[in-house]
């Protein structure tokens, strides 16, 4: 049975995001808002929640391309190799905001993602993600949670949410009403940017 907890994005209390944090700390996966859908995360420093996450994503761990939760752009180079100053001047003007950058992945990413070229990056404009990871110290992986039905693509009532995935993860934290349009994905591993998912950033700021 997962945890349902209620928490705030104009001010997430605390003891709630403490909650969380322990969750993840033991291995815990969660699911929790962004400025875009739901997301289904874990500690990336986590492998066995990882390969949870894979399993139920039923892809190989290996072969996963989960993003990365950012409280910000400091700790980048942990995890990206170093980007040229343009590139970086528009990470800088996005974020945090509703994009995914995929970028060329550093040799120093967690040992489960050694083989991995890239890597996607986010920090999104939800107090509560933020909170979460600064607090925990190191990013979360992130993976949208879809939808059977064939009319909605996600799910955005965290109640429903908590109901499906009750049985699958250990905590479902209720941010409110979810949006139901994924963030756009751009990919800047190469040297032409290009645009992988048009979603909910607007692409006129590049």
């Amino acid at each position: 049975m997962a945890q349902f907890i209620r928490i705030y994005e104009e001010n997430p209390n605390p003891r709630e995001i403490d909650k969380v944090v322990k969750v993840l700390k033991n291995g815990g996966l969660i699911i929790y808002p962004t400025d875009t859908v739901y997301g289904l995360g874990c500690d990336i420093m986590n492998t066995k929640a990882l390969e949870r996450v894979a399993k139920i994503k039923k892809v190989k761990l290996e072969k996963a391309n989960f993003s990365f939760i950012c409280e910000d752009l400091s700790n980048l180079s942990d995890y990206v190799k170093q980007i040229d100053t343009s590139t970086f001047k528009i990470l800088k003007r996005a974020l945090p905001g509703p994009y995914t950058f995929i970028l060329p992945g550093a040799k120093t990413l967690p040992s489960v993602f050694k083989k991995k070229k890239t890597v996607g990056i986010r920090v999104p404009a939800n107090n509560i993600a933020l909170e979460i990871v600064k607090q925990l110290g190191n990013p979360i992986i992130s993976t949208s949670i879809r939808d059977d039905d064939e009319i909605l693509e996600y799910t955005t009532d965290p109640e429903l949410i908590h109901e499906k995935w009750d049985n699958l993860v250990d905590l479902v934290i209720d941010g409110g009403y979810g949006d139901n349009e994924a963030s756009t994905v751009i990919d800047f591993s190469e040297e032409e940017p290009l645009i992988v998912r048009e979603g909910k950033g607007s692409l006129e700021i590049f």
